[in-house]
């Protein structure tokens, strides 16, 4: 199996509302069209071809830390990454160095998943 790419992260979330509020208005991620499921979500781009899907009616407890259960969002400049989610009001992580050397802040999203921002400084 060749797999292409990672074409999309699903969450499970409590209250639409505030999810739609945190990823729409405070990151200021683009909505997409989403197919007409039978159940609610909403959909939106993480950079050219990735999505992220959020999915209504979370009940169980999440599990999600930023040395456990977390997905990463590339950025081309941590200093505009931090000034961004400072200027929002978006609580973070200060910024750390990867033994790689690769810049790394995290935020938790109302339900409590970890995000975690990233600047690749290889090559």
């Amino acid at each position: 199996m060749n797999t292409e790419d990672l074409n999309h992260v699903a969450l499970h979330v409590s209250d639409l509302d505030e999810s739609r509020k945190f990823y729409g208005e405070l990151l200021g991620l683009e909505q997409i069209k989403r197919p007409d499921f039978n159940f609610p979500g909403e959909w939106y781009r993480l950079g050219e071809s990735q999505e992220l899907h959020l999915i209504a009616g979370r009940e169980d407890e999440v599990n999600s830390s930023s040395r456990g259960n977390h997905y990463a969002l590339g950025v081309k400049s941590m200093n505009e990454a931090e000034s961004y989610l400072a200027e929002k009001g978006v609580p973070h992580t200060p910024r750390q160095v990867r033994p790689d050397g690769a810049f790394q802040i995290y935020c938790e999203d109302p339900d409590g998943y970890w995000i975690e921002f990233c600047q690749n400084n290889i090559g």
